[in-house]
């Protein structure tokens, strides 16, 4: 498989970090319809610095060097997954995580469960549920599906 496109980036810059946390905003305003903007607000900063905890961050970027998505993987386990609102459905997210897997040897994922369309997507791509927790991890009332890549 071609993974044209994915660079694994080393040290983020703060412009990185920046390009990136705005492209979780749009992602998240497109996919996470239960958050309240006091949510998305309080978020951003835990985003931020969990991205600079990140084991590996891989992203794809356009020709322009524009990240378009990336996600973050600590061990064998994806953290975060994001793709910005304009490029959803064109493949992206798809190829960040079978990177992860053939690469990274990525095999477990969490998930929002009232984020049906990223449920839906991880059981496609051969994710199980094996746990639930009640709350996130920050004590949210956001239930948390943790999912296991299948044999």
């Amino acid at each position: 498989m071609s993974y044209e496109g994915i660079f694994k980036i080393k040290e983020i810059t703060l412009e990185e970090c920046d390009e990136m946390l705005d492209l979780w905003e749009s992602s998240v305003r497109a996919t996470h319809d239960f958050l309240t903007e006091e949510d998305i607000n309080s978020l951003k900063p835990l985003v931020r610095s969990g991205l600079l905890e990140m084991q590996y961050v891989i992203c794809m970027k356009e020709d322009n060097g524009m990240i378009k998505g990336f996600m973050g993987i600590i061990r064998n386990k994806i953290e975060m997954l994001f793709v910005k609102d304009k490029f959803m459905g064109s493949g992206i997210g798809k190829l960040l995580i079978t990177y992860a897997i053939d690469k990274l040897n990525a095999r477990y994922v969490d998930v929002n469960e009232q984020n049906k369309k990223a449920v839906g997507f991880y059981t496609h791509l051969g994710f199980k549920e094996f746990s639930k927790s009640k709350v996130d991890s920050q004590g949210n009332p956001f239930p948390i599906l943790h999912m296991k890549l299948g044999k």
